[in-house]
């Protein structure tokens, strides 16, 4: 089931797309084969979509029964992908949406309410699986929807996030050019947020090798983009102190498809250098 809203906050249509938690049943969930994956790519640290647009939970949360609790398989993504990824040295992060379409989250609804909801699962993702270095935010002031930053001050959360981890980025998809909303500059390359050449950091950029981010059934045959594409994009972010980031969708089994994993290891081979690459797992709302 696809999470993409065609006016996304839909400014008072119907939804199209509600997903049913029940549906969710990744009967061969793996997030040692992830890391896996991730380690063959030559990652340094990831991220995982613990809560996408649409609002469903990848974690038990308490604020909602819309989570994997209410799920066929009631896995602890979260949990589990944490604990991969540290058992490979691999730093582990993750991706919050600020904007929730199940709960109403919006440029047209942010309440104190619905302020408070957001915090307690920040709080829940901060308290409850150890160090998280980073925690990437999307839906946040955007032009397509998201709450509004006069809603949910980018400042009030940044220090919510630092009372409880004082090391924890908060990385933002403000779409500026700036740290004026973001601990770190994130370009979204796959949307076309092009990396300016005067430029020096610090920054990330997100990237796919298909053409899309979530996952497609016609993902295990479709041509992805070769090993070279990643190599050239890697030294062009590096050359402006830019971290690339390389988006892996799981199937709705739960694994990383063949395909992806063979141009991982080959991107892998391809690039030797420390450089930062990062593997971001991303979510199984899909069609």
């Amino acid at each position: 089931m696809n999470d993409w809203e065609h006016g996304v906050e839909n400014d008072g249509e119907p939804r199209r797309y509600p997903f049913d938690p029940s549906a969710f049943a990744p009967d061969k969930l793996d997030c040692a084969q992830w890391a896996q994956a991730s380690s063959l790519l030559g990652a340094k640290f990831s991220a995982l979509t613990a809560k996408h647009h649409e609002g469903f939970c990848l974690w038990p949360t308490k604020t909602t029964p819309h989570s994997v609790s209410s799920a066929a398989v009631k896995t602890d993504v979260v949990g589990e992908y944490l604990e991969a990824y540290r058992s490979r040295g691999i730093e582990a992060g993750l991706y919050f949406s600020m904007l929730d379409l199940t709960h109403h989250i919006g440029k047209h609804s942010c309440t104190k309410e619905q302020v408070e909801f957001t915090k307690q699962q920040f709080y829940e993702l901060l308290t409850q699986y150890g160090k998280i270095p980073f925690i990437i935010t999307d839906g946040w002031q955007s032009d397509w929807g998201g709450p509004l930053y006069k809603d949910l001050p980018f400042e009030g959360m940044n220090a919510f996030v630092k009372s409880i981890q004082p090391d924890c980025l908060l990385i933002n998809h403000s779409c500026e050019t700036s740290l004026a909303h973001s601990d770190i500059v994130f370009y979204e390359n796959a949307a076309g947020q092009n990396v300016e050449q005067t430029f020096n950091g610090p920054g990330c950029a997100g990237n796919i090798l298909t053409s899309h981010w979530f996952w497609r059934k016609t993902d295990p045959t479709s041509e992805l983009k070769p090993a070279k594409w990643a190599v050239d994009k890697i030294n062009d972010m590096n050359r402006h102190n830019v971290a690339f980031l390389l988006n892996a969708s799981p199937n709705i089994h739960g694994t990383i498809d063949d395909n992806m994993v063979a141009r991982f290891e080959e991107i892998g081979h391809a690039y030797k250098a420390p450089a930062p690459l990062v593997s971001m797992p991303d979510g199984w709302l899909t069609r």
